[in-house]
């Protein structure tokens, strides 16, 4: 099956990768890879360890073979990556939730690395066709492609270089727990655990957190849309227990629950943008 064609928005560090794809002095080969991506001649495209291994149909019947690889980091160098990034809880939201922090690379460049190759011939990269040009235009294609994987899941690029999400989230809570131990014991304890899990909790200090929130982290704003739920819920139907009410009355009747359910909605979300606030 075929891949999708390439999307035409894409996030920033997806378009980093393929900026480097600008860079190549080639650009009529390059056209014909982005012809490629786009007609769907990247047939399949899969991740093994550190490696990417795709599919390319060319003008042979039989696709070609393609594999792209990147330099990894060792494991001491993922090891002050993880400390690096521990440090500041933006940078672990952020990846969390499945965004690239606009300046991750400044943690890798403070541990002397980069997450993002500098040049083209940084990314090591083989086709089974007889072209001897590298990339030629079925590793140009993949290049493509993999833009797309990029911004759909930005841990691919951490793969590559040698951490997988688990890997790399794994390491972060061990060093979180390193850093409160007393709290890691607390959670070990069976019989802790079996407290927890048969007291129900207090309510007073439920939605209370004493530590300081990262700033990056906490946004106050309306919705970006004026639409509500009530909005895409719909008018609510309303039926009479009596035979007497007619339809027009009850549509009637429904508009004016409707207007005043706004009303409270509009009032309510005003009032609590203002208390957050405070």
């Amino acid at each position: 099956m075929a891949e999708n064609n390439l999307k035409t928005d894409r996030e920033w560090w997806s378009q980093q990768w393929l900026d480097l794809l600008s860079k190549y002095r080639f650009k009529k080969r390059l056209e014909r890879a982005r012809d490629y991506a786009r007609q769907g001649n990247v047939l399949k495209i899969e991740f093994k360890d550190q490696k990417v291994y795709a599919q390319v149909q060319g003008t042979q019947a039989e696709p070609y073979q393609v594999s792209l690889w990147l330099d990894t980091f060792s494991q001491e160098e993922w090891g002050y990556i993880v400390e690096t990034l521990s440090r500041t809880a933006f940078f672990s939201a952020k990846l969390l939730a499945g965004e690239m922090p606009q300046n991750i690379e400044e943690v890798f460049s403070s541990n002397g690395l980069r997450l993002f190759p500098f040049a083209l011939d940084e990314v090591h990269a083989r086709c089974s066709c007889p072209d001897k040009a590298n990339p030629c235009k079925h590793i140009g294609a993949v290049y493509y492609m993999l833009g797309d994987r990029f911004s759909a899941d930005p841990f691919v690029l951490f793969q590559l270089r040698g951490q997988t999400q688990g890997e790399i989230n794994g390491a972060l809570r061990q060093l979180r727990c390193l850093s409160n131990p007393d709290q890691a014991e607390s959670q070990a304890n069976p019989e802790n655990i079996s407290t927890m899990v048969n007291q129900p909790p207090d309510l007073e200090q439920y939605w209370h957190y004493q530590e300081q929130l990262e700033s990056a982290l906490v946004v106050i704003a309306p919705p970006p849309s004026s639409e509500t739920v009530l909005d895409q819920l719909g008018t609510i139907p309303l039926y009479s227990v009596h035979s007497t009410a007619t339809t027009d009355q009850l549509e009637s009747a429904s508009q004016f629950v409707m207007q005043n359910l706004d009303k409270v909605y509009k009032t309510v979300s005003q009032q609590a943008v203002l208390d957050a606030m405070v």
